[in-house]
């Protein structure tokens, strides 16, 4: 017979259990990573009725289709960032000759390597096309970038694939003295390398981790979208064919993994390529303000690379000191996001 001691004992074992099993769920859930919030029933995909069908038919849209964007025109070779060969030839040579002449690679070693031609018709410089005629050329490769400044080898190599395409087009070439290009790259290298400048904010999470569905939905309530790298969200320019003004990156395998909301997030990472982003788009003052927004919104905090806070003061420091930057590559007229800031800083 169960004696009223074993009945109080069992119940409460039995209580005991029930408190461990809520607790062991509420621990669970309070460090389970964050779930991006669910969709609103009006944004759930419909198959489309007729009439919507009708609606979206461009018949019936006139002039309210928003214009195709206008891709970039590629930026052409400049003295102040490249060696520049002329290329004479006797008489005009049509562009399906240039082509067939062109070499099978755009670079020499790490840098890149272009050839132009002088339009008959435009009068405009140009990398040559099928259809038109050319009156001369120019071979050139770039003098410095990320990788480096041009060296002799490089410079070597340049000389013969420009020889090659002036014999397969009956040119004659015209190239400069080697020693003061390569000191000129060294020179421009150098330059780069003091003025260069690549900001990274790192956001913590304070609490409960993150999944990767709850950062990017965030982010993209603040205007990013996703690139093709996993893990890799940007803040599109609102120029088209020109650098995103932010990027903003989380583990790649968290992103990858099979079942993302199990992935737990403890930081991501805000970050602004100074030279290639207009200083008209102000990028740091939108880096700041999204860090903010970000912080605020998924209970963050804003920390340099080292895990140290960024205090406001900090942030009106790297500000001040940007400016002084963006003055002394105007200066040099390689103003940032301009065409010849994103060749050499690249």
């Amino acid at each position: 017979m169960t004696t009223t001691l074993q009945l109080g004992l069992a119940v409460g074992g039995g209580l005991v259990l029930v408190a461990v099993v809520a607790y062991n769920t509420w621990t669970a859930r309070k460090n389970a990573p964050k779930q991006p919030d669910p969709l609103p029933p009006s944004s759930v995909q419909t198959e489309p009725s007729a009439d919507d069908l009708e609606r979206r038919d461009p018949a019936f849209e006139g002039d309210d289709l928003p214009p195709l964007p206008v891709p970039e025109r590629k930026p052409g070779m400049d003295a102040l960032i490249d060696v520049l060969a002329a290329i004479a030839v006797e008489q005009p040579v049509s562009g399906d000759a240039a082509l067939a002449g062109m070499p099978p690679t755009r670079r020499v070693g790490s840098k890149p390597f272009a050839i132009e031609g002088l339009n008959a018709i435009s009068g405009q410089w140009e990398t040559p096309a099928a259809g038109q005629r050319y009156t001369q050329f120019q071979a050139g490769v770039q003098l410095a970038n990320r990788t480096g400044a041009l060296n002799e080898i490089e410079f070597s190599e340049f000389v013969i694939k420009t020889q090659a395409f002036a014999d397969a087009v009956n040119g004659l070439p015209e190239f400069p003295e080697m020693r003061e290009e390569v000191a000129r790259g060294r020179e421009l290298d150098q330059f780069a390398n003091d003025h260069d400048a690549q900001l990274g904010f790192t956001l913590r999470a304070v609490h409960a981790a993150w999944s990767p569905g709850y950062v990017q939905q965030h982010a993209a309530r603040l205007g990013f979208v996703p690139s093709l790298i996993p893990g890799r969200m940007v803040l599109p320019s609102g120029t088209p064919g020109m650098p995103p003004i932010l990027g903003l990156a989380f583990d790649t395998q968290a992103a990858l993994a099979e079942d993302l909301d199990q992935s737990a997030l403890r930081e991501v990472t805000l970050s602004l390529d100074v030279p290639q982003v207009d200083r008209a788009e102000q990028p740091f003052v939108r880096m700041r303000d999204t860090a903010a927004a970000l912080a605020e919104a998924m209970d963050g905090a804003l920390t340099d690379d080292r895990g140290y806070p960024l205090q406001r003061d900090a942030l009106d420091g790297i500000g001040a000191s940007l400016e002084q930057l963006y003055d002394t590559l105007e200066s040099r007229e390689l103003a940032a996001g301009s065409a010849l800031a994103r060749r050499l800083f690249s």
